[in-house]
C-alpha cells in the first residue's frame, strides 16, 4: 500500500497574550472549510498547572516540551497539525526564569519539523490567563529571545499582526505564501484575501516598537 502523506505542520509561537490559542482554532476552522482535515494540538503547560496547580519546576521543564512534540509528531492520518506552542517556548522561558540552556538543542531540531512557523506580534494587550501567566514585563524579553532563537535555527518564519479577524486574515495569507512558494498542498479554494502578507525583512532588528510602526504602515493602519 502506498504510504500516506505526511501532515503539513504549523506552528504558532509567541510571548505570552498574542493569541495563539485563539488563532489556532481560528486557522484550524478556516482549514477546514476548505475541506482539510485539521488537528490543533493544545499547550501541555496549560494542561500541567491545570493539573498540579502550580508552575513546573526547572527539572520538569524536560518532559514538558518532549510530551508537546509527541503530541505533535504522533499525528499522521490528517491534513494539517497546527500546533498551539512547541517545545520552543519551553526552552525559552526555562533560559528566562532558570537560565537554562539546555533544551535549545531539542527545540530548535523539533521545530525544523514544520513546514510553517508563525510569531505573534506584540500588538495584543496582555491579559491574566492562569498559572502560566508571568506578567506583561516579560513579554519583550522572550519575544526577543524567541527572535534570535529562530535566526540562529535556519528556520523560516514570519510575525502576524492584526486585531480581530485581521490577525486570522493576515495568517492565512502567510500560510498561502509559503504553499504557494513550496508546492504544499494548502490552496486557498475559492475564498480572496484582500490584505497582503507581510515578511519581516529585517531580520537583525528585533525592536517590536520599529516592527510594529513599519507593519501598521504597510497595512494602512
Amino acid at each position: 500500500m502506498p504510504t500516506p502523506p505526511t501532515p503539513r505542520r504549523i506552528a504558532l509561537l509567541g510571548a505570552e497574550s498574542t493569541g495563539k490559542t485563539q488563532l489556532a482554532r481560528a486557522m484550524g476552522d478556516a482549514l477546514r472549510k476548505q475541506g482539510k482535515t485539521v488537528t490543533v494540538v493544545a499547550e501541555v503547560l496549560r494542561d500541567w498547572c491545570d493539573r498540579e496547580g502550580r508552575t513546573p519546576r526547572r527539572d520538569e521543564q524536560l518532559a514538558i516540551a518532549q510530551e508537546q512534540a509527541r503530541r505533535v509528531m504522533a499525528l499522521e492520518a490528517v491534513d494539517v497539525v497546527i500546533a498551539d506552542t512547541t517545545p520552543l517556548m519551553t526552552a525559552l522561558y526555562s533560559h528566562l526564569l532558570f537560565g537554562d540552556e539546555s533544551l535549545y538543542d531539542f527545540a530548535l531540531a523539533h521545530q525544523r519539523a514544520y513546514d510553517v512557523t508563525l510569531v505573534g506580534g506584540l500588538d495584543l494587550p496582555w491579559i491574566a490567563d492562569g498559572l502560566q501567566r508571568d506578567g506583561p514585563h516579560v513579554r519583550e524579553p522572550v519575544d526577543t529571545l524567541l527572535r534570535g532563537a529562530l535566526s540562529r535555527s535556519g528556520v523560516t518564519w514570519q510575525v502576524i499582526y492584526g486585531q480581530g479577524p485581521a490577525r486570522l486574515e493576515n495568517a492565512l495569507n502567510a500560510i498561502y505564501s509559503i504553499a504557494n512558494n513550496d508546492r504544499m498542498t494548502l490552496g486557498r479554494g475559492q475564498k480572496t484575501l484582500n490584505s497582503t502578507a507581510w515578511h519581516w525583512s529585517c531580520e537583525k532588528c528585533g525592536d517590536p516598537g520599529c516592527e510594529y510602526r513599519l507593519f501598521t504602515g504597510l497595512q494602512g493602519l
